[in-house]
């Protein structure tokens, strides 16, 4: 990595100043172009040690950028990943201010909890099946640092893959009762359909995308541990939110999970 230590503290810091104060600031992908991938997790990392310091405690991950789709749109090849947090954490049906999460745009999700380390070195599915103790439908409130939502791979992963808060349902499924790959999904906004896909859309299953994680933080020797929450990826298209409104989402043998926002 050749970007300069002082410019990743710098661009850490800007992110850190965007949620702090609410106000989005312009994209940093080209400060952090030299490093490149490996400069922009450095700063997302720079932002985590920052938060752990502040008495943040860590309770998972999330995977981005499942969808073929969006990684044509960044010109990518591959999923990202950033850290959850235990205040990142809601329960199902909460109500949430809209300044809650900046720029704030919702997606469903399966969420993976674990229930056994997975430190191996390079896990395979069966190992992640089996460290699975259940899943559960989610709804991830993404939301960007950068304005107007002007991101390409560098800008996400730098701000910790674009996260801000999750609510996961209260019904866990062991995975065995569970077809994930055809399991169809379906967001509602006050009950009109915003949003539809199906496991399929999260890199073919969502299984993939947790394999993928496991043995990314494998190589990083960050291995996933038991108890640890995993956001496995978008089922489909994430949704914006303007304020006032009631998202539910209902995934096929997962059941639903709901979040309101306030004005």
């Amino acid at each position: 990595m050749s970007t300069d230590p002082g410019t990743l503290h710098a661009v850490a810091v800007r992110l850190r100043e965007a949620e702090r104060t609410g106000v989005p600031v312009a994209p940093v992908r080209d400060e952090l172009a030299e490093g490149g991938i490996e400069a922009a997790y450095a700063v997302q990392v720079l932002n985590t040690e920052h938060a752990l310091a502040q008495g943040r405690r860590v309770v998972g991950r999330k995977i981005g950028l499942t969808s073929k789709a969006v990684q044509l749109q960044l010109g990518v090849d591959s999923p990202d990943f950033g850290t959850l947090f235990a205040d990142m954490a809601l329960c199902d049906g909460d109500e949430i201010p809209l300044s809650g999460v900046l720029q704030p745009k919702v997606e469903a999700e399966v969420a993976f909890v674990l229930g056994r380390d997975l430190a191996q070195s390079r896990p395979g599915p069966a190992e992640v099946i089996a460290a699975t103790e259940f899943v559960l439908p989610a709804i991830e409130i993404v939301g960007s640092r950068i304005e107007k939502w002007n991101i390409r791979m560098l800008d996400t992963v730098a701000d910790n893959a674009s996260s801000g808060l999750f609510v996961v349902g209260n019904e866990p499924r062991r995975l065995r009762h569970v077809d994930l790959r055809n399991c169809g999904m379906v967001m509602e906004r006050a009950g009109e359909q915003v949003s539809i896909g199906s496991g399929a859309a999260c890199l073919g299953h969502p299984l993939n995308a947790v394999v993928w994680l496991a043995r990314k933080m494998s190589e990083l020797g960050q291995p996933l541990r038991a108890g640890d929450v995993v956001m496995s990826g978008a089922l489909g298209p994430m949704v914006a939110v303007t304020g006032g409104e009631v998202f539910e989402v209902r995934i096929d043998g997962l059941g639903s999970v709901r979040i309101a926002f306030g004005r």
